[in-house]
């Protein structure tokens, strides 16, 4: 597993943590990168993904809505909404990836992670957010 696949799984783990107990997902982060559990400290990548969602939470949040079709953020589970903020930030605020590998990683742990019909709802939403954002960022 790679570097930057290794920090967006552990990007995934803060921002579900976070979403499971209730609490801020800024003060989470600050509280890892002071205090880690692991033996490594965080990776800059994972920070820097987490600390994206956290500041565009809101508009994530509107863009994710508006284009999923069907389904409203609280029908759909957990992990999807975590990997689909993830996603969405990567894909709408993050240029030094191309999309398409982005899209490709979080639809891997979508795959890993989530139901069975989680990696083609992901896979088309976040697609979705790279043809249109030019009109959201």
């Amino acid at each position: 597993m790679g570097a930057r696949t290794k920090a967006r799984k552990r990007a995934l783990d803060l921002v579900f943590e976070a979403e499971a107990r209730g609490h801020d997902l800024g003060a989470l982060l600050r509280e890892r990168v002071a205090a880690p559990v692991t033996e490594a400290p965080l990776a800059e990548h994972t920070v820097e993904l987490v600390s994206g969602v956290a500041t565009h939470g809101a508009d994530l949040d509107e863009a994710i809505s508006t284009y999923s079709q069907g389904w409203t953020l609280e029908r759909m589970p957990s992990v999807d909404r975590a990997i689909l903020r993830l996603g969405a930030f990567e894909v709408l605020h993050l240029d030094d990836v191309p999309d398409v590998v982005a899209i490709s990683e979080w639809v891997a742990l979508a795959t890993e992670l989530s139901t069975d019909d989680s990696p083609k709802f992901i896979n088309g939403l976040l697609g979705r957010l790279a043809e249109v954002k030019s009109t959201l960022v």
